[in-house]
């Protein structure tokens, strides 16, 4: 039955294997938040494989000739995948519809084309190492593999719901990040997904779904020894005596840009960080308010920072998402930043860090003159967009600690976390997901931010304005959070860190390690086929 099935996959042409690939690619989505249902990817990704065996061109072509036709088919997959996880954007364009609404088609379709451009990348590299049987399954892993880590930084970088996510949506399955990575966990991945393929062929079955199981037991396994040897989540949670609340006020992005609503704003967050904490409880010695918080400039607002100071009892300090200006020299106009002020119990800005990777479109415009000489302008309009800050450092809370900050979708960035200053005792992300309502948006950017603390062996303090905030210890387990759009405060202490499994986190030697084996064996399949590369 199943050979069957596979040949009627692998015999479809024209619209309907595009079809069938853009369904495919459009049901891995299911892997992804709010939803986890990582079993789909073991449907999703053999299809894939029989749509590229059946993706074949006249063999007197040339390489890329013969390779096309699979490559079209990666389009098509990752255009389902593309649209199907991402179409929630396009909401933050009806904020503001007057001026946006027109580029809608853009963000819901127009963005899915252009990264689907990357898995056509992954099927043509595959393509050309394809080989019988389990050789190209090693193949597709390794071109799925060199794509996602080209998409984490070719024009500035958008790894959003990598194919390695899907294999990790609970702490039991987020240890192997620790050790791999995230770029290397994007091949195992789909090694392991697309491994069903081999049902069908009788002479690599055996190796083939016994390799994708040793795997599975693999990362099952160490998951399970890590955690078994951590401290318990309530011992987490007791922490290392560091006492935080996160503010989630659940302001409406409508609201924001509503110049009336400023003075509401600013006194929501003031009487949520004034609450007395629960009976018993001491209170919390850090504040954090999340991104762009405070809807005025500071340094031209000290009744605000006075009445800032006021709230914060003694010794506490707040860490705010603001936006910070810097006068330009001159006549030039001034600079904004998308930054985290530290605020003292006197209303003093005692450290402030900048954002450092903008958001194109967003919160900058590309090739400026350019494009607003066509009548562009970006989405969070200041003037002249958002500067970004040239290097990343962390930011003091007081004499004795610092974090390290990470605004919005910086933690989505897994090889940018590098940084100067006090070492971190914790990730600091603050972030407004308001923009996209009740979408799978702000869980999947829960998510992402999540590995990062596994990764880096930090915890996490995420301050989202609707949520999802949380504290998260080292392990990726949640110690305390709030739903998306609760308002109220979470009162919890801070977990203490560890030490990254190398003794920093996992990067370029762990990913191209994987890499590079997965290449040679692809080669090795290839040549022991008879495969030319002509």
């Amino acid at each position: 039955m199943i050979g069957r099935l596979s040949s009627r996959i692998i015999l479809l042409s024209g619209w309907r294997r595009a079809l069938a690939a853009f369904l495919a690619g459009a049901l891995a989505t299911l892997a992804l938040p709010p939803y986890d249902f990582f079993a789909v990817c073991l449907i999703s990704f053999p299809v894939l494989v029989c749509l590229i065996d059946g993706a074949v061109d006249s063999a007197d072509g040339g390489w890329l000739r013969r390779a096309l036709p699979a490559a079209i088919v990666g389009w098509w997959f990752g255009f389902g995948y593309f649209v199907a996880g991402l179409w929630w954007i396009g909401g933050a364009l009806l904020i503001d519809a007057q001026n946006f609404a027109w580029a809608l088609p853009l963000a819901i379709l127009g963005l899915p084309a252009f990264l689907a451009f990357f898995y056509a990348l992954a099927v043509l590299i595959a393509r050309l190492l394809w080989s019988d049987g389990l050789g190209r399954i090693f193949a597709l892993a390794f071109g799925f593999g060199i794509a996602e880590w080209l998409r984490s930084f070719v024009l500035t970088g958008f790894p959003w719901n990598a194919i390695g996510y899907a294999a990790m949506p609970v702490p039991l399955l987020m240890q192997s990040d620790a050790v791999v990575g995230l770029y290397a966990m994007n091949a195992l991945a789909v090694l392991v997904f697309a491994s069903p393929a081999l049902l069908a062929d009788r002479r690599h079955r055996r190796a083939g779904l016994s390799l994708a199981l040793a795997l599975v037991v693999a990362h099952v396994g160490f998951g399970f020894y890590r955690l078994h040897n951590a401290p318990t989540v309530a011992e987490e949670a007791a922490g290392n005596g560091v006492r935080v609340r996160i503010v989630q006020p659940s302001i409406a992005q409508t609201a924001k840009w509503d110049n009336a609503s400023r003075r509401a704003i600013f006194d929501k967050h003031i009487a949520l960080t004034e609450t007395p904490p629960q009976p018993g409880e001491p209170k919390p010695a850090i504040v954090v308010w999340p991104e762009t918080s405070i809807p005025y400039i500071l340094t031209e607002t000290p009744e605000a920072l006075a009445r800032i100071g006021e709230a914060l009892s003694e010794g506490q300090v707040l860490l705010a998402g603001v936006v910070r200006e810097e006068q330009g020299a001159g006549d030039a106009e001034p600079l904004y930043y998308n930054s985290i002020y530290t605020i003292n119990d006197r209303g003093e800005i005692t450290d402030a860090v900048d954002k450092v990777h903008l958001v194109p479109f967003g919160e900058y415009l590309p090739l400026e003159k350019w494009l607003r000489g066509l009548g562009l302008q970006e989405v969070v309009e200041m003037p002249g967009g958002f500067t970004r800050a040239t290097s990343r450092r962390s930011l003091r809370v007081n004499n004795a600690l610092a974090f390290l900050p990470l605004i919005c979708y910086e933690a989505i960035f897994p090889s940018e976390l590098a940084y100067s200053g006090p070492r971190a005792a914790a990730i600091l992300n603050v972030t407004n997901d308001a923009w996209y309502g009740d979408t799978p948006g702000p869980y999947q950017h829960f998510r992402q931010a999540q590995l990062r603390a596994v990764e880096q062996g930090l915890p996490l303090i995420r301050a989202a304005n609707n949520g999802l905030s949380a504290i998260v210890d080292p392990y990726g387990r949640i110690t305390d959070g709030l739903s998306l759009n609760a308002v109220g405060v979470i009162d919890a202490s801070l977990p203490s860190g560890v030490d990254p499994f190398w003794g920093t986190p996992p990067g370029p030697m762990q990913t191209w390690g994987i890499l590079t084996l997965l290449l040679a064996i692809s080669c090795g399949f290839a040549v022991f086929s008879g495969r030319r590369f002509d």
